[in-house]
């Protein structure tokens, strides 16, 4: 019985599917009405407030992000002993180039010592552009490792800190600069954010 309802009552539905459907189809020949425009609702312009944020300052040693400066420092130290290689190595190929223009000014000095010092010197300017191309890679490495982490918590609160100040937009000034031609002085807040986030980072 449960059955029999069943079919009949798929029957009604194929059936009232099938009418509709052929009281939508437009008889042959007839042109079919333009689909009307749905109209959209204009959506409200929030009020703008826009704060500028000068980036190079937050590496500043006396008014910067101390956590940030701390960082870089860091890293500075663990490359020290690499930095005064390399300026030993221009000390040195500085002083071959000083000898190599005394003997070349001396009538006495052979053309074999001055093949020699000259050969020498660019035995350590190899040395060092290939000791300097190692350490930025090392450096860059390494400082990414140290401060992304902190740059990422920056990015983090300046987010907190335009939602405490009803900020819709924070720039970077420093990226800005050769396409702004005035600007309210009280619209930067770098000052402001980094005292913020000291406080919260001590």
């Amino acid at each position: 019985m449960k059955r029999t309802i069943f079919i009949a009552a798929a029957f009604v539905v194929l059936t009232v599917a099938s009418v509709s459907a052929t009281a939508q189809t437009p008889p042959a020949g007839a042109r079919p009405a333009a689909p009307q425009p749905t109209p959209v609702a204009a959506a409200p312009v929030p009020d703008t407030k826009i704060g500028l944020v000068d980036t190079t300052v937050f590496g500043d040693e006396k008014v910067g992000i101390h956590r940030y400066v701390n960082a870089v420092k860091s890293v500075q130290t663990g490359f020290q002993v690499r930095v005064n290689e390399l300026n030993t190595l221009q000390t040195q190929i500085k002083t071959i180039a000083d000898e190599i223009a005394k003997l070349s000014a001396n009538p006495a000095a052979s053309a074999e010592m001055i093949k020699a010092k000259q050969d020498e010197g660019e035995r350590l300017q190899r040395d060092w552009k290939y000791k300097k191309d190692q350490f930025d890679v090392d450096f860059e490495k390494r400082l990414t490792e140290v401060v992304a982490p902190i740059s990422t918590d920056i990015g983090k609160g300046l987010d907190q800190y335009a939602a405490q100040h009803g900020l819709t937009l924070i720039l970077d000034i420093s990226k800005l600069l050769p396409a702004i031609l005035t600007v309210n002085p009280a619209m930067d807040i770098t000052q402001a954010f980094i005292a913020d986030y000291n406080s919260k980072h001590p």
